[in-house]
């Protein structure tokens, strides 16, 4: 007698995601969800399906769970990794540009936007979450502009002080598009728009800081 072949096999249980990216999504969740003093570990390790101690063996805190989340996303918003070298005025444009559209991309992203949300929600009971945003995501963001400011004024590109500048293309970069993101009446730009953003911020910014020589 012939035994038939099953049709296709059946994923056993153990594959599933490691638990430390379970509790990680199930942290986020949560925050999202019930704001961050409002969520317990107990929640989150059920949301998980892990135990309390598995839970404490990959984070010590509600805050180090939260920190791993915000990391994780201020991870792309370094300095691109094709940032053309600083040579000329053009190729100052062309990476403000590369950095302005990947800045513009990854912040406008629901998730993080949900980010800014949570910390705005939570600033009076909970103001370590806006602390642990800001020194994370938003100082990762900052440093990765003024390094760029720095670079084009040590090649004799700009002059100016780098903080300075860095604050202005924020500034000619965003307008007031993140906090129509926040308030939920704006919608997510397109790759199309944050291009042409990223284009006009940066070619605006050249326009306000010529080449010290240009100086009179």
């Amino acid at each position: 007698m012939v035994t038939k072949k099953s049709a296709e096999p059946i994923p056993a249980p153990a594959e599933q995601k490691p638990v430390r990216a379970r509790i990680l999504e199930a942290a986020f969740s949560a925050f999202m969800e019930r704001g961050f003093a409002e969520t317990s570990t107990l929640e989150i390790a059920t949301r998980a399906r892990a135990s309390k101690r598995a839970l404490y063996a990959e984070f010590s805190s509600k805050q180090d769970m939260l920190v791993a989340c915000i990391r994780e996303r201020a991870q792309r918003l370094s300095l691109p990794a094709d940032l053309p070298e600083l040579s000329d005025r053009v190729t100052l444009e062309r990476a403000l540009v590369v950095f302005g559209t990947q800045l513009l991309r990854e912040v406008s992203d629901p998730a993080v936007v949900a980010v800014f949300r949570l910390a705005i929600a939570e600033a009076v009971r909970a103001s370590k979450v806006a602390q642990t945003l800001n020194d994370v995501a938003i100082a990762s963001s900052r440093a990765a502009l003024r390094e760029i400011m720095r670079r084009a004024t040590a090649k004799g590109l700009l002059g100016g002080e780098p903080v300075a500048m860095a604050d202005h293309f924020f500034g000619l970069l965003w307008g007031s598009r993140m906090l129509g993101l926040l308030l939920n009446i704006a919608e997510r730009p397109s790759m199309r728009e944050i291009t042409a953003r990223a284009e006009a911020a940066a070619g605006a910014f050249l326009l306000a800081y010529p080449a010290p020589a240009a100086r009179t």
